[in-house]
């Protein structure tokens, strides 16, 4: 595919996506992606994906559901070897390539989804609640541990 330079697009339904369907509130919907094989001019082979994707998410503040985008273009450095990394130009994330050498696009967009995924969901102009619960005294004099001990020092 790298000494081809091919392209693939294709989509993906989020529930196809086992790894990514936990975090979200729902299936609903899919994800578009781009996958570009190549070689840049230093010779190291490459894949360029491009994901575009709404993932449906529940708010931590106002408990509502929203879609969450993710647009994302990154390129991916195939590798061998761990120790190959270090000679990845800058810019590149390394792609460990299985020994079978099969790279499966789905598991790829699953996991820049997945890591895509804020780690607290919080949909865009949802304002954080600003009340402040003070506890009446009978709570605090109940809440003391030594509230006991204060009784007995009065008698």
């Amino acid at each position: 595919m790298v000494a081809a330079r091919r392209q693939f697009e294709g989509r993906l339904p989020l529930s196809a996506l086992p790894r990514l369907r936990g975090s979200l509130a729902d299936v609903e919907g899919e994800c578009g992606f781009t996958l570009e094989f190549g070689q840049d001019t230093l010779q190291v082979p490459y894949i360029e994906l491009s994901i575009d994707a709404g993932l449906p998410l529940l708010c931590q503040r106002s408990l509502e559901r929203f879609v969450f985008p993710v647009r994302s273009v990154l390129r991916l450095g195939l590798i061998r070897d761990e120790a190959d990394e270090a000679a990845l130009p800058e810019g590149y994330e390394p792609l460990l390539v299985p020994e079978d050498g099969l790279v499966r696009p789905a598991e790829l967009v699953e996991d820049e989804l997945v890591l895509a995924l804020p780690v607290v969901p919080l949909a865009p102009g949802s304002e954080p609640i600003d009340r402040t619960w003070s506890a009446g005294e009978e709570e605090l004099q109940a809440a003391s541990p030594f509230a006991a001990l204060a009784s007995l020092k009065k008698k």
